[in-house]
């Protein structure tokens, strides 16, 4: 509408509008329900989608007062006028909206709407009310459907970090019972109420090896868990299925349409009764080429069951559990071997005459690799007693072997040599590349020479290993920080002779040999390490040998993941 002056009228006429066929198509086109009033609250004008929104076609809505028309409340009751928040907004010719409004429509139906009303003035009169309307019932579902969606993204971003944290947390380990307890607890409550962990530990063997519930209530887990009757080839049993190769299964109910056909069908069926299930899901751990076990969990609330989204998820986590049990597997049979090779490879010590020896080996912690730490104790042609430790690069089988190799080429090259120890290294340093796989590796040798009933003196050379403790009898401790060289393998002599000292070992002292895994340990440093060590093995110096060397292997650090070899020598007393 445009304002111009009406035919007739004189100068001081007043302004009125003047139709104008753009802004009227504009109207008429509008998708928004809009409906012009005079200041008497009576419909002026209504354009089409005003039309579909009350059921009235514009010249039935013209002249009609708009609030007892079509304002009622939520159960059509007509409603006062001083309670008409549009029409107390057009009294104070203030702009005003308005939500959860009822209209009655020409049929005789209540929408509900919101509105928006702004004044129309003409030189500062009054002259009506322009109201936007819009069906409140399709913005209502169109919240809906943005709520929805933002609750599905919300539970997939849940899910998705569940599945991030579980491979995360599982890779984290390689003991198999280290990462199921880890996984039930990532599972429960996040995503169900129970979980169960069945694993095959034979051709038709099971083990139900994990169960975790709500904390504070256990339903038996203890009398769930062990050993479960062998799995069947012809069952209807979801868990049977799985063992046997079968895709993951979603049950919508506990209730099984049929009675156990299997025992094993029959045990799982009541562990669901017993936690009661409403409903759950199966999937392999693994895969059908690898298949290692089946996880089960179970949702116990009938408002919140496990769907078809649940079930790809799951079995999304299955795959990726079972790939961790198998590589656990696997590296605990390498593990096992390794260590039965590394201490079968320990020699029995000699017993040189009045000189008393004890060594231990502890292998790394579960769950870490066993590294290549030795010792060797032996007699040399000339009488002198030879003491080796040492620490080959390298983890299981490699540095087994690597140390095996390093054992037998230092035992040929020390049994007839009577001059420095330093000499004999620098032998095996320069053969080491040539005849064995060892690419680096620490060690100390040492010779312990004198007379049967002493006096006794030590010469050694070190190859970039930790220093020797020597404990004296006056209580005295300290470390051997002589014969320091590099460490074997870097080929950075230059033709220089290793160093080797000297030390005399007085009657009754103590000598101490070890490997770094005894005193290094994460966040704490070198020299925290040896201070331990000393301290531990001074106070314990007075005590037999084969009591010092076990209580100073088992004073290692926490969080240590090192294996550990300690060979000790005690001298006689006069």
């Amino acid at each position: 509408m445009v304002e111009g002056m009406m035919p007739g009228d004189g100068a001081g006429a007043r302004r009125r509008p003047v139709a104008d066929p753009f802004w009227d198509q504009v109207v008429e086109q509008l998708d928004t329900a809009l409906i012009v009033l005079d200041p008497a609250g009576r419909i002026l004008s209504a354009n089409p989608a005003a039309e579909r929104l009350v059921g009235h076609s514009a010249a039935a809505l013209r002249g009609q007062d708009a609030h007892d028309l079509l304002h009622r409340d939520a159960d059509g009751a007509e409603i006062p006028q001083d309670q008409c928040l549009l029409l107390r907004a057009m009294a104070e010719r203030a702009t005003a909206r308005g939500e959860g409004d009822t209209y009655l429509r020409a049929d005789g139906r209540l929408v509900p709407v919101t509105w928006s009303a702004s004044p129309l003035t003409d030189e500062g009169s009054l002259t009506g009310m322009a109201v936007l309307l819009t069906d409140a019932t399709s913005e209502r579902g169109a919240r809906r459907e943005r709520a929805a969606y933002t609750s599905a993204l919300e539970d997939l971003t849940e899910r998705l970090t569940l599945v991030a944290e579980i491979t995360d947390v599982l890779g984290q380990t390689l003991e198999t019972d280290e990462a199921l307890a880890r996984l039930g607890h990532l599972l429960v409550p996040r995503l169900a109420d129970w979980a169960a962990v069945d694993l095959r530990t034979g051709s038709r063997q099971v083990l139900r090896i994990a169960v975790t519930g709500p904390e504070g209530r256990d339903a038996g887990q203890e009398d769930w868990r062990g050993p479960l009757p062998p799995a069947g080839e012809t069952t209807r049993s979801p868990l049977v299925q799985v063992l046997n190769g079968g895709d993951g299964v979603l049950e919508e109910t506990a209730e099984p349409a049929a009675p156990p056909d299997s025992a094993l069908a029959a045990l799982h069926s009541g562990f669901l009764r017993a936690v009661g299930a409403t409903s759950a899901i199966t999937v392999p751990l693994g895969t059908k080429e690898q298949l290692t076990g089946a996880l089960t969990l179970v949702r116990t609330a009938p408002e919140h069951p496990f769907g078809t989204s649940d079930l790809e998820v799951v079995s999304d986590i299955g795959r990726r559990v079972g790939l961790v049990i198998d590589n656990a597997r696997r590296f605990g049979r390498q593990r096992a071997v390794s260590e039965a090779m590394q201490r079968n490879l320990l020699p029995p010590l000699p017993q040189p005459g009045r000189l008393q020896l004890a060594a231990r080996y502890r292998p790394a912690p579960a769950g870490s690799q066993i590294g290549g730490d030795w010792y060797d104790a032996f007699e040399l042609k000339d009488g002198a007693l030879a003491l080796v430790i040492g620490d080959v690069l390298g983890h299981d089988l490699t540095a087994a072997a690597g140390m095996a190799q390093l054992h037998g080429v230092l035992r040929s090259l020390a049994w007839d040599h009577t001059g420095p120890p330093g000499a004999v290294v620098d032998r095996l340093d320069d053969a080491m590349p040539n005849i064995t796989t060892v690419s680096l590796a620490t060690l100390v040798l040492g010779r312990v020479e004198g007379l049967p009933d002493g006096p006794w003196t030590l010469r050694w050379t070190s190859a970039g290993h930790p220093p020797p403790l020597l404990l004296t009898p006056d209580g005295n401790a300290r470390y051997l920080e002589a014969g320091q060289g590099l460490l074997l393998g870097t080929g950075l002599g230059g033709g220089e002779s290793r160093p080797s000292a000297l030390q005399a070992l007085p009657p009754g002292a103590t000598l101490l040999l070890y490997t770094d895994g005894l005193i290094e340990s994460p966040g704490s440093d070198l020299d925290t390490g040896l201070g331990r060590l000393r301290r531990h093995a001074l106070a314990l110096a007075h005590e037999p040998l084969d009591t010092l060397c076990d209580e100073v292997s088992a004073r290692v650090p926490p969080g240590s993941t090192d294996d550990i070899a300690l060979l000790a020598l005690r001298l006689p007393t006069p």
